[in-house]
């Protein structure tokens, strides 16, 4: 299942001398990670805290600590560039001495860290909210250019299949904008696990066969993202058994360049895409791996308070693999 794509991963990470930043270093599940991560030297974990307090958890737990470099953000050599950088990137928006307590905060420092490049990336979310790792990054690392907002994907893994789901996380009500960087950054997200990306956007209507304000609002979103990448394989709006079944396809679109073999499937609300790989995840039994950021300039990625220690370290690989790029 999905342990082929990670050792996938694995393979692709390792060597690369990638640096991951992890925020919340006196977390048992944290730490177990980073200890793993450094032993297998996949990557360099940093971890954040008060060094004394680090090792007596990791030894409490059993844990080498070899390879991870433990920083204290209270105790940081460069913190006063930290800061200084942090101030220019908020544009007057934050005082100096607003910024040198915003940067006490781990997640924010973490965040600094990933933006100056001495990190390659960050996960964050084993003891904070969303919006607790979410925030720092659309306010320090920022959308990349021609993407409006970061959303969040769903690789769906069932043994050998493999499908994209998006946006399953962020986005409440894309437009059609939104759906198109949505698409193409998805198509992106899909390449760096192997897929060849045959992208899907979905609707209750398939070419035409329905029309209202949320069909119309699809069907404008295929023609944005196709400006945006004219050599992407792309199409919709289509039902469900039409991008998947081709069959269905034959009879409902059959001059669409998907014909039932679509791998990247784009929702078109939060609340479809939610549910839509809920179902598969519960009824389809497959596994959801994720959610994973896209758009951002430099990869961070959120974790859940109930995840574990198996899941901190996946998703360290996949915030490695990001920051290779395609």
């Amino acid at each position: 299942m999905a342990n082929d794509l990670f050792a996938a991963l694995k393979t692709k990470v390792a060597g690369a001398g990638r640096k991951i930043v992890f925020p919340e270093g006196t977390d048992d599940r944290i730490l177990t990670a980073a200890s793993r991560l450094a032993t297998e030297q996949v990557l360099q974990p940093i971890v954040l805290g008060d060094e004394q307090a680090v090792r007596v958890k990791a030894a409490a737990l059993g844990l080498p600590l070899e390879g991870v470099e433990i920083v204290n953000p209270r105790r940081y050599g460069g913190f006063d560039e930290l800061v200084s950088a942090f101030v220019e990137r908020r544009k007057g928006k934050v005082t100096e001495e607003a910024a040198r307590e915003l940067l006490f905060d781990e997640n924010y420092f973490g965040t600094m860290l990933v933006y100056t490049g001495a990190a390659d990336g960050l996960v964050s979310g084993a003891a904070h909210s969303t919006a607790d790792t979410v925030r720092p990054a659309l306010q320090i690392i920022k959308t990349k250019p021609g993407v409006r907002k970061t959303s969040g994907v769903f690789i769906m893994v069932r043994g050998e299949e493999k499908y994209v789901f998006a946006d399953c996380a962020i986005n409440i009500a894309p437009d059609s904008q939104d759906l198109a960087e949505i698409a193409v950054e998805s198509a992106r997200t899909a390449k760096m696990f192997g897929l060849k990306p045959r992208v899907a956007l979905l609707s209750f209507s398939t070419k035409g066969s329905a029309s209202s304000p949320e069909t119309e609002k699809v069907v404008e979103a295929v023609r944005l993202a196709k400006e945006m990448a004219p050599d992407l394989i792309l199409d919709g709006e289509f039902q469900f058994d039409a991008a998947f079944v081709p069959e269905v396809a034959k009879k409902k679109a059959p001059d669409s360049p998907i014909q039932g073999d679509a791998n990247v499937f784009i929702f078109p609300s939060l609340e479809a895409g939610n549910i839509g790989y809920k179902i598969a995840q519960r009824l389809g039994r497959f596994e959801a791996v994720g959610p994973i950021l896209q758009g951002l300039n430099k990869p961070v990625n959120d974790l859940s308070r109930g995840c574990s220690a198996e899941d901190a370290y996946k998703l360290a690989l996949i915030t490695a693999a990001q920051s290779l790029g395609e």
